[in-house]
């Protein structure tokens, strides 16, 4: 109960405001996943955790349903980490807003480098995407109203594994049944030989041979691109050079430049407790309506 005249959101929001935020920006990218993950519940959820997609032993992801779903649409997210690090149990926040939202989402791992370097990480996308759509029903969801999301390293394994035809071939995964694609402050297009991520990719590979933004589909699905106005990590030009890309071959693309946020709040936007620090959840919330079936 509120005291008369006062907003009950605000004196919920306050705290919030007042403590999570700026602990976020005093820790590490795994310090701020754990204080966001403390944020949220998962109860009243369907929860399934280690569901193997291949063979390695981080080929694991943990899906996040709403109760009695049925032909929900279906959201692979893909964290981030420079390709070296993070974990699908860091972004538990994630799975558990959009399964709020009344998607089933999955939040995979994926093999790291150096030892594992491109294109491993996408190919995981790949076979990750192939065993959830194969099981979207049973959790509630649709086969063919599915949708590929990731947050910096996993923004350019998210776009990537659908633009590239490759890919999505070598699964046998259709493309008409990716409904979108959100990239969430993603590396798409930037020469990785003068940057520490090179240890990502092959050693005398070239940019040509790998951005994403060199690779799209002529039947690839709309792309919605989110740029953290304050992103001192992925130059907003990498958004830039997608968007030119895919307008190029025709695909619907929607790049949003959201205030305030900067390379880790802008994934933490997505938890529900945080909308207040931007515009994120709502972006993709509304993308995933328009697009899907």
């Amino acid at each position: 109960m509120s005291l008369p005249g006062r907003s009950p959101r605000r004196s919920s929001r306050l705290p919030l405001t007042l403590l999570i935020a700026p602990l976020l920006a005093a820790c590490s990218g795994q310090d701020a996943q754990t204080v966001l993950n403390r944020t949220v519940s998962t109860s009243g959820l369907n929860v399934s955790t280690n569901v193997r997609y291949g063979p390695d032993a981080r080929n694991f992801m943990d899906i996040y349903s709403p109760q009695d779903a049925k032909g929900a649409p279906t959201v692979l997210f893909i964290h981030g980490g420079s390709w070296e690090g993070g974990d699908k149990e860091g972004h538990r926040f994630a799975g558990e807003s959009l399964a709020r939202a009344g998607y089933v989402t999955a939040v995979m791992n994926y093999r790291l480098a150096p030892v594992n370097r491109y294109p491993s990480y996408v190919q995981d996308a790949a076979a990750a995407l192939k065993v959830l759509r194969d099981r979207s029903v049973s959790l509630g969801g649709s086969p063919d109203n599915i949708f590929v999301m990731g947050h910096s390293a996993g923004g350019f394994n998210a776009v990537e594994v659908v633009v590239n035809e490759r890919w999505l071939r070598e699964v046998g995964v259709p493309v008409s049944s990716i409904r979108g694609v959100i990239g969430i402050a993603g590396p798409y297009s930037y020469d990785f030989r003068q940057f520490s991520s090179a240890r990502a990719f092959p050693q005398g590979g070239l940019p040509d041979e790998i951005m994403p933004d060199r690779h799209v589909r002529p039947d690839a699905p709309p792309h919605l691109l989110l740029v953290a106005e304050n992103d001192s990590v992925v130059y907003p030009q990498n958004a830039l050079n997608m968007e030119a890309a895919l307008k190029r071959a025709g695909i619907p693309v929607t790049r949003t430049v959201l205030p305030r946020v900067n390379h880790l709040t802008i994934m933490a936007a997505i938890a529900r407790p945080l909308t207040f620090l931007g515009g994120t959840r709502k972006a993709v919330i509304d993308f995933i309506e328009t697009h899907r079936r």
